[in-house]
């Protein structure tokens, strides 16, 4: 079901121009992504979403835009450049290149996704009366798999955080998996590969002219902390907020746009006096899983500690999603001490530190960041929204909907402007004359091909929250017809009352107090 869910996604995505596959024509390019017109708009509001509820919304956060090209030291004092790495391994039989810590990290999925049927067999023997804390406490084969599941991920944090790629090949050997696509467990040995894309820089030949494509947008925020602090005039706590392109040549690219090797992240490095760090990390927790329950169902987001720690880090937790192909990280939330900013003071030979007037003291400051993926944001809105229903249609028979029930704010057209018929002038003048008045107020779409019935339909299926119709009665009273997406009702509304309905409808405003609800 999840797996036809996906595919049905995929689908929809390249039939109405949210995403394609990149330089298709070429036969195409992995792990790589193009976004059409629907994608570019629904992304952008995305982006706008996180903007606004960062920077708009907190008077001690401002933006920043750096660029992708960075001296290549900054790479070294982050520690890129010697530990920038993932687990490589290969199947001998097949050719094909994995990740090792994904392919264990899939096998305690499948324990996980056993024990969750057997919860589900559970609930539907019992019924109302099933409590389900105490089944999988007590529950013998249920507790078997919760800590056969453990076991294997605690060894695995253990092997990732010591380097330990014997160790790692042990767990694939130990677990006996399989290539997922050949079924050969004929694997080589675990070993390091580098993320990072490089690149020349002019013409200088050789390590000196060695550049890299950022793998990440934060070490731009943290080489400007000085700028941005003098040219603000912000006092601690404060955060650098910015969206932009990051790129990792990935061993594996996969899951859609869940995984790619060109993407997009919306970070925010907060700095703050050190040992205030376990406030700020719990508060910024919280910020962020209420802007994911303003667009997401709670029953869908969850927290997950990470087990393998990095050496500078305090604490990180995932906020993760439930896609088609399971929960998986969605955003990140680290606390990273002093180590960003330190390690380019002493790579640099710059000081980078705050004067704090209310402890008379300079320091380093503490991190605590939140980094979200863009893409991973894109996916999760659409899984939510993807429906199909039976409706009735014109003849009172069942019918087939596709709906992209997206949140109203971030849906890609907000009204769409329908001309009851084609070929009648007066209808397509009157249409023509309404579209221009709104869309000097949100993203509108006129559209004036095929019977009304399928224009409603496409509407539907690209997210579209209302439609206007012209019909004849409008040339009488200047009533339309105003459609609502996701109930089909109608109502007849005056011309002149159109723009402040939508708006009010689909303004941002009302996600940014959902998440001060909370």
């Amino acid at each position: 079901m999840q797996e036809d869910l996906f595919k049905r996604l995929v689908s929809h995505c390249k039939e109405y121009g949210f995403i394609y596959p990149s330089s298709e024509v070429y036969d195409g390019l992995g792990g790589v992504y193009d976004y059409g017109p629907m994608g570019a708009e629904l992304k952008n509001n995305i982006k706008e979403y996180w903007w606004k509820a960062m920077v708009q919304m907190h008077e001690n956060i401002v933006g920043l835009d750096s660029a992708i090209f960075m001296h290549p030291k900054i790479w070294k004092a982050s520690g890129h450049v010697d530990a920038f790495n993932d687990p490589l391994v290969d199947n001998k039989d097949s050719k094909k290149r994995y990740r090792a810590d994904q392919l264990i990290e899939g096998e305690v999925d499948k324990i996980e996704g056993k024990l969750e049927k057997e919860v589900e067999k559970a609930r539907k023997k019992f019924g109302e009366s099933f409590d389900e804390a105490l089944y999988r406490q007590t529950n013998t084969r249920v507790v078997e798999y919760a800590e056969k599941a453990r076991t294997i991920e605690m060894r695995l944090a253990e092997a990732m955080k010591a380097n330990d790629m014997a160790g790692l090949k042990n767990l694939i050997d130990e677990l006996e998996i399989a290539d997922p696509d050949s079924g050969s467990r004929n694997w080589t040995e675990v070993r390091q590969f580098n993320l990072m894309f490089s690149t020349q820089m002019s013409n200088i030949a050789g390590e000196d002219g060695k550049l890299y494509l950022r793998p990440e947008t934060a070490q731009g925020i943290f080489v400007n902390f000085s700028n941005v602090q003098k040219t603000t005039r912000q006092k601690i706590p404060f955060g650098i907020a910015q969206i932009g392109k990051a790129f990792r040549n990935e061993i594996v690219a996969r899951q859609f746009i869940f995984r790619m090797r060109e993407f997009e992240q919306m970070e925010m490095q907060y700095f703050i006096r050190p040992g205030s760090e376990d406030q700020w990390y719990e508060y910024w927790k919280a910020k962020r899983i209420a802007w994911h329950k303003a667009v997401s169902p709670a029953a869908k987001l969850r927290f997950k500690d990470h087990d393998n720690l990095a050496h500078y880090a305090k604490a990180a937790v995932d906020i993760q999603f439930e896609f088609p192909f399971g929960f998986k990280e969605l955003e990140g939330i680290h606390s990273r001490s002093d180590f960003d900013l330190r390690s380019h003071q002493e790579l640099s030979g710059k000081k980078i530190q705050y004067f704090d007037p209310e402890i008379n003291e300079s320091y380093v400051p503490y991190v605590v960041e939140t980094s979200v993926g863009c893409d991973r944001m894109f996916l999760a809105i659409l899984t939510n929204s993807l429906i199909e229903e039976q409706v009735p249609d014109a003849q009172g028979e069942d019918s087939t909907r596709t709906v992209l029930s997206l949140p109203h704010a971030l849906a890609p057209i907000k009204c769409a402007i329908l001309p009851l018929l084609k070929n009648k002038d007066e209808l397509t003048d009157k249409a023509r004359e309404v579209y221009e008045r709104l869309r000097f107020h949100f993203q509108c779409q006129y559209d004036e091909k095929d019977a009304i019935g399928r224009r409603y339909r496409r509407q539907d299926a690209i997210g579209t929250p209302y439609c206007v119709t012209i019909d004849f009665e409008t040339l009488e009273d200047n009533t339309v017809t105003l459609r609502d997406r996701d109930s089909m009702l109608q109502q007849r509304v005056h011309i002149d009352q159109l723009a402040a309905i939508v708006t009010e409808k689909t303004d941002m405003r009302k996600l940014l107090e959902r998440i001060y609800q909370e």
